[in-house]
């Protein structure tokens, strides 16, 4: 008589761990575990960025009640707050662009002071003559090409020169512009091109082109930055490039992909900016770099690298359009508004470091120096 083989119990599918503390707190109040991992993420390092967003809108609604109180009789009539809206935004619009460039540097653990440069590089190379014989299709492709060149050539320096981030940039700048105003002459130049002119005049359901190329280049850096590989690498790296590498990331590589991403939004806002003026020049986009970085600081992108978001630094650009355009309405000199503006960036980094501990260890590893 032979023995019948032990029936064997099919397991289930393994389920992934549950934290006990928000399955209990979820029963105790007769709600389902779920809602307990919405609130963990609210808790948690998405939780920040969102409250720190709203914290930025905050910001603007409290700017636009002060635009309200000074200036009664405009906001008094809805075409005319709706027309200043859309004006706010077209001035964010190039620098806007630029930012996303910036923001995934910084994430990265990097930092670009070429980027007014470049735009001006590329905004000069694709307004000459030769160029704009090709029309405006020679006239963007140019663009991008020298943007995306400009942002290679930094990548290069960085990761295979091995050249501290701010001195590689740094030295672009000068030399980007130098190259700009060579092959202009140091002159303006004309852009006699109505499809490019008219990206800046032109106008879609009510809305300007250039806010829904702001909107497109927001949208894809968004995707880019929380919806691929890319994006996560680039925390990776930025946060730790040695455990970035030691996890199988060609560490070297990402930043020279990083660097051209930025100058590709590079080429991008050059276009838009030669659209506004209908010219070129050696001296555009002058200080455009701070304007980014100072975006970026305050959308709460850590300079240290590792963190940040594209929604928080295109808030930080319009927070600053919009104190630019509260200044003006108001009849307020621009040196006024620059020292506003910089005591907003130095605040934006005092809390970052009071928030993230990046305060105190300094002064813990200042005290072990000194001992």
């Amino acid at each position: 008589m032979s023995e019948s083989p032990p029936t064997t119990t099919q397991l289930p599918a393994q389920s992934p761990p549950v934290d006990p503390a928000e399955t209990t707190e979820a029963a105790e109040h007769g709600a389902p575990a779920a809602s307990g991992a919405r609130l963990s993420w609210w808790h948690g390092d998405g939780g920040e960025g969102a409250k720190r967003n709203l914290a930025l809108i905050g910001v603007l609604l409290a700017l636009f009640a002060i635009g309200a109180a000074t200036r009664s009789d405009l906001y008094a009539n809805p075409d005319w707050v709706w027309a200043n809206m859309l004006s706010i935004l077209k001035l964010a619009s190039v620098v806007g662009v630029v930012t996303v460039g910036m923001t995934f540097v910084i994430i990265g653990g990097g930092i670009d002071l070429s980027v007014g440069a470049i735009v001006a590089l590329a905004g000069v190379w694709c307004t000459t003559v030769a160029t704009q014989s090709f029309g405006a299709g020679g006239m963007i492709f140019t663009a991008i090409i020298v943007g995306v060149a400009v942002g290679l050539v930094n990548g290069v320096l960085i990761a295979y020169g091995r050249l501290v981030p701010f001195i590689a940039t740094l030295a672009m700048l000068v030399a980007a512009r130098g190259l700009a105003a060579e092959i202009s002459q140091k002159q303006t130049q004309i852009s006699e091109n109505s499809v490019i002119n008219g990206i800046a005049s032109n106008s879609l359901l009510g809305i300007p082109l250039l806010v829904y190329i702001l909107a497109a280049v927001v949208a894809g850096g968004w995707v880019l930055l929380n919806r691929t590989t890319f994006g996560r690498r680039t925390v990776a790296v930025g946060g730790n490039p040695e455990a970035a590498r030691l996890a199988g990331i060609d560490v070297k590589r990402h930043t020279l992909l990083l660097y051209a991403l930025s100058g590709l939004c590079c080429g991008i806002a050059a276009i838009m900016l030669t659209a506004q003026a209908t010219s070129a020049q050696a001296a555009m986009a002058n200080l455009y770099e701070l304007d980014a970085i100072a975006a970026v600081i305050i959308g709460g992108t850590l300079l240290s690298g590792g963190r940040g978001t594209i929604v928080g630094s295109l808030l930080g650009v319009i927070i600053f359009a919009t104190i630019t355009n509260l200044f003006a309405i108001n009849g307020l000199s621009t040196e006024a508004q620059n020292m506003v503006k910089g005591g907003i960036i130095v605040a934006a980094v005092l809390i970052q470091q009071v928030q993230f501990g990046t305060l105190s260890q300094f002064f813990r590893r200042n005290r072990l120096t000194t001992s």
